[in-house]
């Protein structure tokens, strides 16, 4: 290169040097921006014990324009995903560099191949190196160490976390009802001022609405027949309630005469000239009223005045009640406070019914009457569907699912023919006492390594349906793959199935899902009562949690 330069130099002169650099510059910086990404891995360790972690490390170097994915998710299987770090990136000039470290495990024993991981970057995919790991057993000492038998199954408390949630929600709108009914029923509101009035004995409140007519503008806004209507009003009130004679209702003349009567009967001690003094005023008023007379202010007040002094006689004049009298006060009160007694039970009682009814009434519009009479009544699935659920893991090779019930280890009699291919057979099932609902699992290694015959297994199962009485199965079928994207077989369909204890046959649905390999095959199989909405969720609850481990 130095040679050529001192040739152009010789050539074309000093000035050809630095134009070949600038030249020679400008060709080789886009083959410099254009370097490929660079894409590395790595583990902490290859040898790890059963539940331990490894930390997978994947590097990228590349443009700092560049748009870099990495894998998400349970991509690394056999291995499991425990925890996807956060990318650390670091920055230089046009170049980045970015780091992304995973927590990986695996909970049994063997040596694992963890695939490669595609990278996308621009677009464009670059994957990363697969390596082995191996997986070791945790040594356990047989010797110093007491072996113990399988704990037997026990019954725990179900959860009543739902029941909590309902009658959580019934109280408080019991509350909300009983506050709005005591607020406008039952709760003592504040008296008006003229209920005030009315609750006062006769007497005074006769005595306080003449001072009232008294402090009126009547007499000025020159209204003299509504100013001796309410005066009379008062006093004809008050002689009907205190003297108890029909004295509303009743004539001028006819009322003078039932006084007359009363004072001549020695049951009104009032005075001749009290009477007339009353009847005086009465014809007066009756002027004003009927016909239209006007008399002085003077007069008007004098008559206030005097229907006031009648008011006070009449309430001397009257005899002390007599013990009998007294007596029969008392039962009446006694009878007045019984029926308020009685009314004020009533309004309660009422107002219970009333909040339950509401009560009642929010809790079926929220959540339906279907479901607010299953759980009154119990319904056997609803109870399932909302208990304590168990996870566990059923036979080998294993198949992990989660059940409203502990599946329970079952006996298999195999006839001679079938016991012949089969090396060892675990099965393990739920049955509800009440419906149809079923929930079994069946794990099956063979003597030979061959492949599973699928449709001999579903021909037997349901031959097995149909010993049991079940009559018009429909049969259907797809792939299935589980989250972790092993894949299987579904069966599913409909029937007429026996019903626990019972001849008569009910419509029901199934679902048989299978899987298999070299010298082993695994299947579920689930059964309940058509038109069973809790049945249905608690199906797809099972079938979303299904995994298998597909190595004999």
């Amino acid at each position: 290169m130095y040679k050529i330069l001192i040739k152009l130099k010789d050539i074309f002169g000093d000035w050809s040097v630095p134009v070949l650099l600038l030249f020679l510059l400008f060709i080789t910086n886009p083959i410099i921006a254009q370097v490929k990404p660079v894409v590395l891995s790595k583990v902490d360790t290859t040898n790890i014990k059963i539940g331990e972690q490894i930390k997978f490390t994947v590097i990228v170097e590349a443009d700092s324009t560049a748009q870099v994915f990495f894998p998400e998710g349970q991509t690394f299987s056999p291995l499991e995903t425990v925890e996807a770090f956060k990318t650390d990136t670091t920055r230089k000039k046009d170049r980045i560099t970015l780091q992304k470290i995973y927590a990986l495990t695996q909970f049994d024993s063997g040596s694992y191949v963890l695939p490669a991981q595609r990278i996308e970057i621009n677009g464009a995919g670059f994957f990363t190196d697969s390596l082995r790991v191996d997986v070791a057993t945790v040594p356990v000492d047989t010797v110093n160490q007491k072996m113990y038998d399988i704990k037997p199954l026990i019954s725990v408390q179900k959860s009543n976390s739902e029941f909590w949630k309902i009658l959580l929600i019934v109280l408080l709108i019991a509350a909300i009802a009983g506050g709005l009914i005591y607020w406008f029923v039952i709760r003592k509101k504040p008296l008006t001022e003229e209920e005030k009035v009315a609750l006062l004995p006769a007497y005074d409140r006769a005595l306080l609405e003449l001072k009232r007519l008294e402090n009126s503008k009547y007499l000025i806004q020159d209204k003299y027949k509504a100013y001796y209507s309410e005066l009379t009003a008062i006093v004809r009130s008050y002689l009907e309630e205190e003297v108890n004679i029909s004295a509303l209702e009743s004539t001028t003349s006819e009322l003078i005469h039932k006084l007359e009567m009363l004072k001549d009967a020695g049951e009104l001690k009032l005075q001749d000239n009290t009477i007339k003094q009353f009847e005086n005023i009465l014809q007066t008023a009756d002027l004003v009223k009927f016909a239209r007379s006007k008399p002085p202010t003077s007069v008007a007040e004098k008559d206030r005045k005097a229907i006031e002094e009648i008011v006070v006689k009449t309430k001397e004049a009257l005899p002390e009640p007599t013990e009998e009298e007294l007596l029969e006060q008392e039962e009446y009160q006694e009878i007045i406070a019984q029926k308020k007694r009685k009314k004020k039970i009533i309004s309660i009682v009422s107002a219970a019914a009333i909040v339950l009814l509401v009560s009642l009434g929010g809790v079926i519009t929220y959540l339906g009457p279907s479901y607010v009479w299953d759980t009154i009544t119990g319904h056997p699935t609803k109870t399932l569907l909302e208990g304590e659920w168990v996870s566990s893991s059923y036979g080998y090779p294993p198949i992990i699912v989660e059940t409203p019930e502990v599946l329970v280890r079952q006996e298999v009699k195999l006839p001679p023919e079938v016991k012949a291919n089969i090396k060892e057979l675990q099965a393990f099932m739920y049955r509800s006492k009440k419906g149809l609902l079923t929930i079994g699992t069946t794990s099956t290694t063979l003597n030979k390594p061959e492949e599973p015959d699928f449709n001999r297994v579903v021909e037997q199962i349901l031959q097995n349906f149909e010993d049991q009485g079940a009559k018009n199965i429909i049969t259907k079928q797809e792939e299935f793959v589980t989250l972790s994207g092993v894949k299987g077989v579904k069966v599913f369909g409909r029937g007429n199935f026996a019903l626990p204890d019972s001849k008569e046959l009910a419509k029901g649905q199934y679902t048989i899902i299978l899987f298999g390999g070299n010298g082993f095959q695994q299947h579920l199989i689930l059964s309940w009562l058509d038109e069973d909405v809790y049945a249905e969720e608690i199906v797809n609850r099972i079938i979303g949690s299904l995994e298998v481990k597909t190595e004999a």
